[in-house]
């Protein structure tokens, strides 16, 4: 996985744990949610990114 990759799953998981504490906070459950499905879109990234770099090795 190159650093770019990493940087933009990192910034999506930071986006997504922003918008579920605005969420949280403003009383926002869809808002919530979508955060927290940011977070793991992005985890999920990393892993799938993970494995390919294991593969090219």
């Amino acid at each position: 996985m190159g650093i770019a990759d990493k940087a933009k799953n990192a910034a999506e998981d930071l986006a997504g744990k922003a918008k579920e504490v605005v969420g949280d906070v403003t009383g926002n459950d869809e808002l919530k949610a979508e955060g927290k499905a940011d977070q793991t879109k992005a985890s999920a990234k990393d892993k799938v990114e993970g494995v390919k770099d294991t593969f090219k090795s």
